[in-house]
């Protein structure tokens, strides 16, 4: 699972959900960044730091347990803590073990 990836398919979900307008409004919403951070990514083809998959996961997982003490909203808070879970994973893959004596 490629960072890129999810990163888009994040913007993509909170575009069509209408929770984003745009990528600056994504970049510091959701990224933690400036605005022109997201479109940075996509016309550099680079990666997001570990940092900003973090951060997205962190807000995802934050605003998806809100949206989930709403019962007819609760489906979208789930598709909201499952990208966060995504991000985690990809953290997780990067960590780096500590040696524990």
């Amino acid at each position: 699972m490629k960072k890129n990836t999810v990163i888009l398919e994040i913007f993509d979900f909170l575009k069509q959900r209408g929770i984003v307008d745009s990528e600056s409004e994504f970049s510091e919403g959701w990224l933690g960044q400036c605005d022109s951070y997201y479109r940075g990514l996509r016309f550099k083809r680079t990666e997001p730091s570990m940092g900003v998959v973090a951060i997205c996961a962190s807000r995802l997982q934050k605003a998806g347990e809100q949206i989930m003490s709403s019962p007819s909203h609760r489906h979208v808070g789930i598709r909201f803590l499952e990208l966060s879970e995504r991000c985690h994973q990809l953290v997780n893959q990067e960590a780096v073990e500590l040696e524990l004596v």
